[in-house]
């Protein structure tokens, strides 16, 4: 169902330097995932199943890729008339170019987009998270709640909790504090940096964080602090489901083997709410005859003719003959040359590893290869 009163704004604008080499060139939303998608089809297909007709997503870092990638709104189904995705970098200012200084400053830069649209409800959503989430139902917690804001939680182990912002409630998940990365947690109720806030009142507050020097222009520091100081109703949503932030090469390489071990948890092939990417058009996958493959996740297009096991093969990749890919991720385009040896790796769109050549990182340290490797196993 069309949802007209509520616009989705995606933060997508972050550098993602713990992803290393993989965002030197590339925003983290537009980093490869599972296959054939890239991180940000997660959450604009989430607004597309949702029924949100207009999505802005909010660049700058590295915008080239990203940009060209969701201004193809009909991936998701939002090129119909009234309805799309729309790229929203950094305004121009009489001073000269800015950039966005936080996630509410972000906002705030596009408050004349979002009155545009005149929508009731605005919901915020981060650019870099892989999970299924129907938005509908935020947005009824936040209307029958009455609420100024609404933001979704999710249970994370007591001992993990001081690594993520923490929601304390009441019983009804009123929100009575919020503390960021505390060393004592008192509740396991993390936020997922996706807010729901009704739009008259989320624009004051922006508008008056905009004036203040000492503010950091963002909202877990500043603009949810402000609303509880100032007695605003602010209710936690509990979400049950997968969710994953892959802010690291380690937590990257966790979630795509989530595909092979948990596949119940993060089914990309359920109908009833599907993840809509990009169609290169790739032929099915080859696996040869001589090929072994053993708990794999393999993409179109992929090459299979050496021993894949516990792996996942996304589109277009080659594996020769004799070369042995274990606990891995092999992003698009990647070309493995014979008799090599991968375990434990993640290699980067594009890159080939030459003949007979040895790469393994540990279950703690996932090793990523993002540049071409010669044959005498080094970088180039």
């Amino acid at each position: 169902m069309a949802q007209n009163k509520m616009l989705a704004m995606i933060l997508a604008g972050g550098r993602g330097t713990r992803l290393e080499g993989l965002t030197k060139k590339v925003a983290k939303p537009a980093v490869a995932f599972g296959g054939k998608y890239r991180i940000i089809d997660f959450p604009l297909s989430n607004c597309a199943n949702s029924g949100i007709d207009i999505v802005g997503v909010l660049t700058q870092y590295e915008p080239v890729l990203l940009n060209s990638y969701v201004a193809q709104s009909q991936r998701w189904g939002l090129d119909v008339q009234g309805s799309g995705v729309f790229v929203l970098p950094p305004s121009e200012k009489i001073e000269g170019f800015g950039l966005y200084k936080g996630t509410a400053d972000a906002i705030t830069q596009n408050i004349d987009f979002i009155d545009l649209h005149d929508p009731e409800y605005v919901l915020i959503l981060s650019g870099d998270h892989i999970y299924k989430m129907n938005y509908d139902k935020l947005l009824d917690t936040h209307i029958h709640k009455k609420a100024d804001a609404t933001i979704a939680v999710i249970e994370v182990p007591i001992k993990e909790a001081s690594r993520f912002g923490i929601m304390n409630t009441d019983e009804e998940y009123r929100i009575q504090e919020f503390e960021e990365k505390p060393e004592n947690p008192k509740s396991n109720l993390a936020s997922m940096g996706i807010y729901i806030f009704t739009w008259k009142t989320l624009k004051k507050y922006l508008q008056e964080d905009d004036k203040l020097e000492t503010s950091t222009h963002d909202f877990g520091h500043d603009i949810i602090p402000k609303y509880l100081s100032d007695g605003r109703t602010l209710i936690a949503h509990p979400f049950q489901g997968y969710w994953k932030d892959v802010g690291t090469v380690n937590s990257l390489w966790e979630s795509n083997m989530d595909l092979i071990d948990h596949s119940g948890d993060l089914d990309l092939s359920d109908r009833t709410w599907r993840i809509y990417s990009e169609d290169k058009g790739s032929p099915a996958q080859f696996i040869s005859a001589s090929a072994t493959v053993k708990s794999a996740y393999i993409d179109k297009g992929a090459v299979i003719d050496g021993y894949v096991e516990h792996s996942v093969i996304s589109n277009d990749v080659q594996v020769n003959k004799d070369a042995v890919v274990k606990n891995s991720v092999l992003l698009p385009g990647s070309v493995i040359g014979e008799g090599t040896e991968l375990d434990y790796v993640i290699v980067a769109e594009d890159v080939k590893i030459a003949d007979n050549v040895k790469l393994s990182g540990t279950l703690d340290k996932i090793l990523l290869v993002d540049k071409n490797v010669s044959k005498k196993g080094m970088l180039c």
